[in-house]
């Protein structure tokens, strides 16, 4: 049996046993490597007969380097890294593994919200700089009295509501992709998205990144969001125009932000988001658990098999 090249372009997991374990005995040669560049990337791919990406930029150049790639895919759930008309052009299918930490993202969602609408972390530092007040800065309603916006109402954000119901919110959802029906059935109400910035509590993203969705929290957006609304992002950086964010808190035109993702990653440690009362970031860790790490891996993995045998 011929033996087929699998180059993983990047990876930052703890080990690829989780790959070797599904390959093993299919006769694969699986080359790791740590680009960084599209530049890496073409140099790398070239005779491989699957590649598994997980952030490193997957471009034009790279893809026209491929001679007998049967398949891209990628490490996650979005695939904004890779050029999907590209890959289309040269008829490469790409893949990505859209059903793991659906419940860590979800519950990782649920943690920033409560982490922001109780307040928890402005008032840790406020504690450990020696203020001790029992009444927090902000005056937020009871989470029984708010209202959740999600914005996409993919698997994620359909777990988020059985977490925002068991609170007691109203949850309401916009995502021109479903019916109105599919959201009822799901446990929201379904509105437009202007309605959903006026009427929510918190607006949660948890959309794709694309053309018509890049920067869709901006400047003007904000502005028809609550005084005292809540943004919260674990979706996807971009979604968000971070300067306008960090300018709407500045003016208090918003209570908090709480974003996992950015659009540029890392964020630097002088970014001016992190200075500010009512922001809270985390480093892209919605994802992670024990448990979707090997997931994720072995999934990836197993897609690439398919791909192989088609």
């Amino acid at each position: 049996m011929t033996v087929r090249k699998v180059v993983i372009t990047d990876w930052g997991f703890p080990s690829l046993d989780p790959e070797r374990a599904v390959f093993r005995g299919h006769d694969i040669d699986l080359v790791a490597h740590q680009c960084k560049t599209e530049d890496e990337v073409a140099a790398v791919v070239a005779d491989a007969d699957a590649v598994m990406v997980q952030w490193a930029p997957v471009g034009a150049e790279a893809i026209g380097s491929m001679k007998r790639c049967k398949g891209i895919v990628r490490y996650g759930i979005g695939v904004d890294n890779v050029d999907l008309a590209a890959a289309k052009k040269r008829g490469i299918p790409v893949r990505n593994v859209p059903d793991y930490c659906l419940d860590e993202v979800a519950d990782h969602s649920f943690a920033l919200m409560l982490a922001l609408q109780r307040q928890v972390t402005t008032v840790a530092e406020r504690v450990k700089r020696g203020t001790w007040s029992i009444t927090p800065p902000l005056n937020l309603p009871p989470l029984r009295e708010s209202t959740l916006g999600l914005v996409g109402f993919g698997r994620v954000a359909r777990l988020v509501v059985g977490r925002a119901r068991a609170f007691g919110m109203r949850v309401v959802a916009y995502d021109p992709l479903v019916t109105e029906k599919e959201i009822a059935s799901g446990g929201a109400e379904a509105v437009s998205f202007d309605d959903l910035l006026e009427v929510s509590d918190v607006v949660s993203l948890h959309c794709p990144l694309n053309e018509s969705t890049r920067h869709m929290i901006n400047r003007a957006t904000l502005g028809r969001m609550k005084p005292l609304a809540l943004l919260v992002n674990t979706s996807r950086g971009g979604l968000v125009d971070l300067n306008a964010v960090v300018d709407t808190l500045r003016e208090g035109r918003i209570a908090g932000a709480a974003l996992d993702v950015f659009e540029n990653e890392p964020l630097p440690p002088d970014h001016p988001f992190l200075s500010l009362p009512g922001a809270l970031a985390t480093s892209h860790i919605a994802w992670f658990s024990s448990a979707s790490i090997g997931q994720l891996q072995r999934r990836a993995a197993e897609q690439v098999l398919d791909l192989l045998r088609s």
